[in-house]
């Protein structure tokens, strides 16, 4: 799998810089995700309709708490 170029960073990363959260890309058929922090890992890899479903889980789970990243 290549890495993906379409890089977004979560709408909860920590302030300053920004660069200490969740990063994720839409690809054709998965969602990847990876540290900001430790770029040289090798992000994880979701079949995007799991993902969407573990999102929206979240969502109604916990609408109103938000983790620092």
């Amino acid at each position: 799998m290549t890495t993906p170029t379409n890089w977004r960073k979560s709408s909860y990363s920590a302030g300053g810089d920004g660069n200490s959260c969740v990063e994720i890309a839409n690809r054709r058929t998965h969602i990847a995700v990876r540290d900001s922090k430790a770029l040289a890992r090798a992000p994880l890899s979701f079949p995007t309709a799991a993902f969407t479903t573990f999102v929206e889980a979240l969502k109604t789970q916990s609408p109103h708490v938000t983790a620092p990243c």
